[in-house]
């Protein structure tokens, strides 16, 4: 990489970082919007270089929202959707400062919800957003879950999956432990991420985070990932963009996995043509879960180098 800097920031009275890599100077800014609640993101910079390989064509910031990784439980016990979408609005008006480019906004899950909302205030700030798995409607994603949940304990006859689906429970899931055992189903069911149970995931970012944060470190973005579920979830079992959809004045590009049974096929249909844009995409990427951007990283990256 020619350029590879962490630089530290205070936003809105948070300490919070965002690595910067690029293969060469002068490469327009792309911004990486984490998934969560609560889930930090430097420790899958490696896992992003090599399965996207967004630095060949962009300046990547991978940006550590307030709270996650080895920030103080302060920071973390400071976060809200409000609050999130303000940073993200601070960091946006940083970047556009520091490179003088417009910036592609690069959401995940939650993440994308969030740059949905801020990019909507921050317009001459951005080049375009593009939306991977955007959480649009918890109640309606909730309901869809739990059915295929109940659908799959059925189909599989196995007793075992069908004590796990009883015990989870009906939805709102607004506690850690719901929600974690929750994201378990669906990675185990393939869901989440092509060809990896919730064991592999796990081993496989616990092993990252080490790498990355340290022992300590590690023990201190798994507290503030289950802080920040704790404020988060509760507020979450609202969200509706349908009711009050952004308006924005960039282009849009969304991109949904078939295998996600987070993303009913009633939002893929419905959240592009209610959000407003003067442009917008929208792509149901086969052999992909939640993440697609891992499961199918060319065709994700081949959106990114187009929007």
């Amino acid at each position: 990489m020619a350029i590879t800097d962490t630089v530290k920031l205070e936003i809105n009275g948070s300490a919070q970082k965002v690595c910067m890599c690029a293969e060469r100077t002068g490469l327009p800014p792309l911004l990486i919007v984490q998934a969560g609640p609560g889930l930090p993101l430097l420790h899958e910079v490696r896992k992003f270089q090599q399965r996207l390989q967004l630095e060949k064509d962009f300046l990547v910031n991978y940006w550590e929202q307030r709270g996650c990784g080895n920030a103080s439980q302060q920071d973390a016990k400071s976060v809200s959707l409000v609050q999130q979408v303000d940073d993200l609005r601070a960091i946006l008006q940083w970047l556009h400062h520091e490179t003088k480019h417009t910036v592609i906004v690069f959401g995940i899950s939650l993440g994308a919800t969030i740059a949905l909302r801020a990019v909507e205030n921050e317009p001459d700030k951005v080049k375009s957003v593009i939306a991977i798995s955007p959480d649009a409607n918890t109640a309606g994603s909730d309901a869809s879950v739990y059915s295929f949940l109940q659908d799959q304990s059925v189909l599989a006859r196995d007793g075992r999956l069908s004590g796990r689906v009883k015990k989870l429970g009906k939805p709102p899931y607004t506690d850690s432990a719901a929600f974690q055992g929750r994201a378990s189903l669906l990675a185990d069911l393939g869901t989440i991420e092509q060809g990896k149970n919730f064991n592999a995931i796990l081993r496989e970012t616990l092993f990252a985070m080490i790498r990355t944060y340290g022992l300590f470190g590690t023990a201190k973005a798994l507290r503030n990932m289950n802080l920040i579920q704790r404020k988060l979830l509760p507020e979450l079992v609202s969200l509706d963009l349908f009711a009050n959809p952004p308006r924005l004045a960039v282009p849009v590009h969304y991109v949904f996995g078939e295998q996600d049974a987070l993303t009913p096929s009633a939002i893929v249909k419905r959240l592009p043509a209610v959000i407003e844009a003067p442009a917008c995409t929208a792509i149901l990427v086969p052999n992909a879960g939640h993440m697609v951007h891992f499961d199918q990283p060319e065709i994700v990256r081949s959106i990114a180098v187009s929007a």
